[in-house]
Formats: structure tokens, sequence, C-alpha cells
């Protein structure tokens, strides 16, 4: 159980809200919800008790350091469905092994690149769909450990259906543990490992923890 239930609901109840407004403004103006997510993010980091910044560095941080957007990274990739696999488990250091399944892959062309990553699916009560990835930024210019488009059960969530998910890379995002060791993520499996530069989405974190 987390130290204050109460208050990590509100981060995903905030995060699923500010995603929704995303949803709802990036047809008309993909940039400016960009920017307002951004903002938004920023704030959270910043003065929510559930921040993975750590206490002592806030006051001082500087925000989230991001690649400028650019539309070419917004696309709309085809589901494709696969066989069930025997589940994958990744280990957690407070979780134990957290398993998910890969279910299916999307299909998609961005800024000139054909790609395809895996879809999974996190087991347990309620589920939730995952989309990590790692590219050639990772561990120089981004996070080593990958970032991530999709976490449902954090309510980050730009738009997916049966046959069809939005992946706009700009959203890319680090994991918790990015920013401080004390917390605990699962990190993209070597499967979705993209084999050109995304230069899109969060950078490496700003602040050594």
């Amino acid at each position: 159980m987390p130290a204050n239930p109460l208050t990590l609901a509100h981060w995903r109840r905030t995060v699923a809200t500010l995603y929704a407004a995303v949803r709802e403004g990036a047809d008309r103006d993909p940039a400016a919800a960009a920017a307002t997510f951004r903002a938004a993010r920023d704030r959270l980091f910043t003065d929510h008790p559930e921040s993975p910044i750590p206490p002592a560095h806030r006051a001082a941080w500087p925000g989230v350091a991001w690649y400028p957007y650019d539309p070419a990274w917004r696309v709309v990739g085809t589901v494709k469905r696969e066989p069930g696999g025997p589940p994958l488990e990744i280990l957690l250091a407070a979780d134990g092994a957290a398993r998910c399944a890969r279910f299916a892959a999307v299909e998609f062309v961005v800024a000139g690149h054909a790609g395809s990553l895996p879809l999974y699916w996190f087991e347990g009560y309620g589920g939730g769909l995952w989309l990590p990835f790692t590219d050639a930024t990772s561990g120089a210019t981004t996070y080593g450990g990958g970032r991530y488009l999709y976490d449902t059960i954090k309510g980050a969530d730009l738009g997916a259906d049966d046959g069809r998910v939005v992946l706009d890379f700009n959203f890319a995002y680090n994991p918790s543990c990015a920013y401080d060791e004390r917390w605990s993520c699962p990190l993209a499996p070597a499967a979705n490992r993209l084999p050109f530069a995304v230069t899109a989405g969060e950078r490496t974190p700003p602040l050594a923890v």
C-alpha cells in the first residue's frame, strides 16, 4: 500500500483528467494541447505530494526537459492482434513480479520511419494497457530505461480502440524511477526497442538523483 492512498488517487485522477483534455483538444491543435499538458505536468511535479521529484529538490527543480513539439511525431498506428503467449514477468524491487501479456503489436510510420511496437496488458484486478519503448536516444539524450506512451493504470491514455492507437511521441514520458531510485518501475522489454532516434517527448531528467 502507498504511504497515502488518497494522495495517490488524486494524482491518478489529475493525470487522467489531463489526458482527457489532450484527447479532446489534440485534433484541433495538438501543439497547444501539448503545451497545456506540459505546463500542468510541471505544476504536478513541483507541488503534488506524489511527485517523483525528491522533496528536497522541488524548490529548485527547473521543470521537465522536453524536445520541442513536432507534429511529424504524431500518427495513428494500426493494431494487429497476436496469439496469446506466456505472460511477461517484470521484477520490481518493492512489488515483486508484475505480469503483463503481449496481446498485439501496433504498426506505424512516423517522421519517415516505419516501426512496430508490442502492446501489453497488465494482468491482475482491472488490468491496464501498457506501451513502453526504447530507441536510439535511450541512454544518451533520454532516459536509458525507456519511456512510456501508454499506461492506462495511471491514466496515461492518448486514445485507442480495437483497431487503432494514437501514437504521439511528443507525449513520451519518463517513468518515475528516472527521477528518483526510490520508485520501482517496469522498464521497456527488449522487444520494444525502436532502431531509430525518437527526438520527441521527455528528455533526460534535469536533476541527477
